[in-house]
């Protein structure tokens, strides 16, 4: 049964993933045909990244309220309908309107999921999870291309919202696995509702919340500028820079799959202390002054894999860290911090690399990876002492 509900979950962390890259994979298409800047895709994006904030800061009490299941289905048929939306539409302000439902359903189920996962299940599997997102985010982009290539934009979107419809099927037959895994859990009768509030006066929840904020500002940073920093600062191509830059993508999934096969002997702390002891490093190699370009490169595809452990390792261990009754809470407010720092921080570097160079690049992300570290270790020592929780059910 467990297994049966945990390749269900895998297939919902797909589910997230797909969506994730169709925009920027069809923008230049979508825009060029619906007449507008080719800056005009933020504004969607910005939208969606709202909508997402928002659900995810009330996870908690929806969860809380109707249960994780519930709150799993409706998010993934938001999903679904949005994108069968934006297939449809032939205006701009279409897509602004159906990017509200798309992040209302994106930032429930990512709570409530990566919640799930950490209270029932092992790190190898938080890891897993989140490579499985890292695959959904590769599998859109070659949907779109071929829909580009034999239609039109508008069916990549279509044929993403028909998987998501599916996999909406699979989680709806799955309903009597969740009723006997939510029947077992010992928190989900007796967790108060904490509220934004509560769970920021549980000690070292601010320090953690700072923390993930500025690690989803470097990785998002390093996602969305790598292949303009290669073209900027080193000569190389567009062509091959798009293609190194994707590079780091590559790391991060193939690093939480690595990733899997050690975190539960090493412990999640372990695992974080590496990841951006790797990171730190690969920011040394990206900034050296060399004529090669061999070092920035490496660079980059070893700062994705520094990156992989670091955000999953740091979700399963908040129900340790600060109890499990208080986890629901605390993810949900962690997802929101993390869709804070991945949707304003890489703007606001575009606009002062504007005005200074590309070549602030690395130091971009060595400031956010250094404040990450303190914020983790000042978190670390403010939970010292709590007790290890119990072992996952799926033991």
């Amino acid at each position: 049964m467990v297994s049966l509900l945990l390749a269900v979950i895998y297939l919902i962390f797909i589910s997230l993933g797909l969506p994730d890259s169709l925009l920027g994979a069809g923008w230049p298409t979508m825009g060029a045909q619906l007449d507008v800047p080719l800056s005009y895709a933020g504004i969607v994006s910005m939208i969606i990244a709202g909508g997402t904030i928002c659900s995810s800061l009330l996870s908690e009490r929806l969860t809380r309220k109707v249960g994780t299941f519930a709150v799993t289905a409706v998010s993934i048929l938001l999903t679904a309908a949005a994108l069968f939306g934006f297939s449809t539409a032939t205006r701009f302000w279409m897509l602004c309107l159906w990017a509200v439902p798309y992040g209302l359903g994106a930032g429930a189920i990512d709570s409530a999921i990566n919640n799930y996962v950490a209270l029932h299940y092992s790190s190898r599997h938080m890891s897993w999870l989140h490579c499985f997102w890292g695959v959904g985010t590769i599998i859109s982009p070659y949907i779109m291309s071929y829909a580009l290539s034999v239609s039109c934009w508008n069916d990549g979107y279509r044929w993403v919202s028909y998987l998501q419809f599916g996999i909406l099927a699979a989680v709806l037959c799955s309903l009597p696995l969740w009723r006997k895994m939510e029947a077992k859990d010992p928190v989900a009768d007796s967790a108060r509702v904490l509220g934004i509030r509560g769970a920021l006066k549980i000690r070292g929840a601010p320090f953690l919340l700072i923390g993930f904020f500025a690690y989803c500002a470097a990785e998002a940073t390093a996602m969305l500028w790598s292949s303009s920093f290669l073209v900027g600062t080193r000569g190389i191509s567009e062509e091959q820079a798009a293609a190194f830059a994707s590079l780091f993508f590559i790391g991060i999934t193939a690093g939480r799959f690595v990733s899997g096969f050690v975190s539960e002997k090493l412990g999640d702390q372990t695992m974080i202390r590496i990841g951006t002891g790797v990171a730190l490093a690969a920011v040394v190699l990206i900034s050296l002054p060399v004529q090669t370009d061999v070092c920035a490169l490496a660079g980059l595809v070893a700062f994705g894999a520094g990156c992989a452990p670091v955000y999953p390792s740091v979700i399963h261990s908040t129900p340790k860290n600060f109890g499990a009754e208080n986890s629901r809470a605390l993810i949900g407010i962690q997802m929101a911090s993390a869709y804070v720092g991945s949707t304003f921080m890489p703007p606001l570097f575009g606009l002062i690399a504007n005005h200074v160079s590309l070549q602030i690049f690395p130091l971009w992300l060595l400031l956010f990876m250094a404040l990450m570290i303190a914020m983790l270790e000042i978190t670390r020592k403010k939970v010292k002492g709590r007790e290890e929780p119990a072992a996952p059910s799926e033991k």
